[in-house]
């Protein structure tokens, strides 16, 4: 979204909160799912959560008044509220989050089809799974790091927005959670690298 498109949405909200909220929930919905489901590895639990955070976005936004929701940066500020909430939901359950509710090849399978062969389908299929798995064993900071930057996209200002550190610290964490997947992922290289 471009930031006259993201300004007329924080006017909508100013203007009309129930109006502006819908737009929001209709233009950032998908990407706070994603979000949740990169980090979670479960459908079903991104799908609470999601529901959970737009709940709690709505809430704080009753509160704000116009002028504050005029200033808001939208999607920034709507990531922080799911990674918040995925937190809380980590904290409050007895297990590190799994791929639970929906196996890892149900996860995989799940992800965008662009129609290849069956051998390069089962490829895929594979290492989407298996990076599924790998970014489940991430810490926390390094998971949400580089999901956000590079599953949705977002610049390191906005991940250290949502992340709550500076921007260096954002660009560390992207860069040490790549790192750490190249090594759950391909652990014979990432060896060869460092003895290299």
């Amino acid at each position: 979204m471009d930031d006259k498109a993201e300004q007329q949405l924080t006017e909508l909200l100013a203007a009309d909160l129930d109006g502006g909220f819908t737009e929001l929930v209709r233009v950032y919905g998908r990407a706070v799912y994603t979000f949740l489901f990169r980090i979670t590895g479960s459908a079903t639990e991104a799908d609470d959560l999601a529901q959970d955070a737009f709940l709690r976005a709505y809430t704080a936004l009753q509160g704000y008044d116009p002028e504050r929701r005029r200033e808001l940066k939208p999607r920034a500020w709507l990531m922080a509220i799911a990674a918040n909430v995925w937190r809380n939901h980590v904290r409050g359950s007895t297990r590190r989050p799994a791929l639970s509710g929906m196996s890892v090849e149900e996860a995989a399978a799940s992800w965008a089809d662009r129609r290849p062969g069956p051998e390069e389908r089962a490829e895929q299929a594979d290492d989407r799974r298996r990076l599924v798995t790998a970014l489940v064993q991430l810490p926390e900071h390094h998971r949400i790091a580089v999901v956000l930057r590079h599953v949705l996209g977002m610049s390191y200002a906005e991940v250290a927005e949502v992340q709550g550190c500076a921007v260096g610290t954002a660009k560390a964490q992207v860069s040490r959670g790549l790192r750490a997947l190249r090594q759950l992922m391909d652990p014979e290289t990432a060896v060869l690298e460092v003895t290299t």
